[in-house]
């Protein structure tokens, strides 16, 4: 189905669709009206000699310098030369249609002043499969992802680099293969393109579609582990949650007693604790956190995607041209600081419950570290040196980067936002929890097979897809591909759409 972009209604489940699922897009009935009329404002005042930041001056530390007629034409082409200086690997395909469909949705407002060419061309490229190589490194998110953004404008000047039904090729001929008109770069237009935290704020989105799907996932480990270590089933009674107020541990309490449903842990029939360990009877409290702190991280971001971030703005009604920094990228970076810190908490519980999994002195009668003949075999003690080498890596990857500020460009930009760091250890972080969680759902589905009980409904049928992944754990065997095979399960979100179809969706 056709996403229309008009400035006000993308949402981070349309940018996946865009991004990983090739939706086409388009731009709503009066978009174009919008950004014509914003050109021939912009041209008029150029025509007066008015001074416009980017437009008919230099940009940053250069701002005060005056370009004359013939510098005005030809500075666009060079203000992309001169900021596409990123350094690295390709950013994956998905980033980029993502940050390509932002840009769009924020020259949607008719607030930036670039020819309606630039934009329609963006669309064409969406639609037909042309996506800009932009190297992941060089942005220090503030005046906007301007070196990535700058590589993917390339090709706005028939220049740089595409990808294109699968083969890496020159952007002109990217562009010419698929049929899309170079529309070239007057003035303005350049900088239009450019001069917002589009790649940062794409990254972050399709993260949080992935960490709301991870802590989902988290609460159905946990509530196979706290059934294998037959917990106590009070502290997942809705009403403690609710007399407290926090609708993330609200939430998240539901989901674990939907998962043990039907289990004979919830019929007095099993001995259990009078209280469990803070591992086990505080994860609502825990991953109810993580939840809110990821819906702050979401608000925020679906701000940014329908909001202007460009400099200078343009405002037709009022003839008005607005110099600031709606390019900044900390209101992203901060919340998303703290949404990658939410994942690596909720992964440090899960992380305790697999050691009481494990742990002959914390598993409630489970066979030392899961084994079947515990001092001859060692079952999974191994696999939580695996998991503890993930949580140390993403202790250090969670050290936030919006308060690493380095000043640019002779300090006229003497606060950055580091927003790219945020959103690139972001994806580490979750990459690293995928492995972690699926070690848990590994161990906890080990013990399920020796607890001679019925399960919850949930509980089962997440132990049941896998098993359809990895074998029971009868006699030692190189653990490596196990944990390879989980890791991607729970990236994949396998176990959640099968868990769902059995007992409703999860909060």
């Amino acid at each position: 189905m056709t996403i229309t972009l008009d400035g006000s209604s993308l949402t981070v489940e349309k940018l996946v669709a865009i991004a990983r699922d090739n939706e086409k897009v388009q731009l709503a009935p009066k978009v174009l009206e919008r950004i014509k009329v914003c050109r021939a404002m912009l041209e008029d005042k150029l025509a007066k000699k008015e001074i416009m930041y980017g437009t008919n001056t230099g940009i940053g530390e250069f701002s005060e310098k005056i370009l004359n007629d013939d510098q005005v034409k030809e500075f666009q082409r060079y203000l992309i030369y001169n900021h596409a200086a990123g350094i690295g690997d390709p950013a994956p395909i998905e980033h980029v249609r993502a940050a390509l469909a932002g840009r769009i949705n924020v020259h949607a407002h008719g607030n930036s002043g670039c020819r309606p060419e630039i934009t329609l061309t963006m669309v064409e490229m969406l639609n037909k499969g042309v996506t800009p190589v932009v190297c992941q490194k060089g942005s220090v998110g503030a005046s906007g992802d301007l070196a990535p953004m700058a590589q993917a404008a390339l090709l706005l000047l028939g220049e740089g680099e595409a990808f294109y039904n699968g083969e890496q090729l020159p952007g002109a001929e990217a562009m010419r293969r698929a049929g899309i008109e170079i529309p070239g770069l007057q003035a303005r237009d350049g900088l239009a393109a450019i001069n917002g935290s589009n790649l940062l704020t794409a990254m972050s989105a399709l993260h949080i579609y992935d960490m709301e799907r991870f802590i989902k996932q988290a609460e159905i480990a946990a509530a196979m582990s706290i059934e294998a270590l037959l917990g106590n089933m009070k502290p997942y009674n809705t009403k403690l949650h609710e007399l407290r107020g926090f609708k993330g541990a609200i939430t998240s309490a539901k989901n674990i007693a939907m998962m043990v449903e039907g289990s004979d842990l919830t019929t007095g029939k099993m001995k259990t604790k009078v209280q469990d360990a803070y591992s086990m009877r505080s994860t609502p409290q825990v991953v109810g956190a993580a939840r809110d702190a990821i819906a702050y991280a979401r608000l925020q971001v679906e701000i940014e995607l329908n909001g202007v971030g460009d400099n200078p703005i343009f405002v037709p009604e009022m003839n008005l041209t607005l110099t600031g920094a709606n390019f900044q990228g900390s209101p992203v970076s901060l919340p998303m600081d703290m949404a990658g810190i939410a994942i690596t908490m909720v992964c440090v519980l899960s992380e305790r419950r697999l050691n009481r999994l494990t742990n002959p002195a914390l598993s409630q009668g489970l066979p030392d570290f899961l084994a079947h003949e515990p001092g001859f075999y060692s079952g999974m003690m191994l696999s939580q040196y695996t998991a503890d080498h993930l949580i140390v890596e993403q202790r250090i990857l969670s050290a936030p980067a919006s308060i690493q500020s380095i000043p640019a460009a002779a300090d006229q930009e003497d606060f950055v936002s580091m927003g790219m760091n945020t959103a690139l250890k972001n994806g580490q972080i979750l990459d690293n929890a995928y492995g972690i969680l699926g070690i848990e759902f590994m161990a906890a589905a080990q013990a399920m097979d020796f607890r001679e009980f019925a399960k919850g409904k949930g509980t089962q049928t997440a132990h049941d897809v896998i098993r359809k992944h990895v074998e029971h754990l009868e006699v030692d065997r190189p653990l490596y591909n196990d944990h390879n095979k989980m890791k991607a399960l729970v990236k994949s979100g396998g176990i959640l759409e099968e868990v769902e179809k059995t007992i409703g969706s999860l909060g």
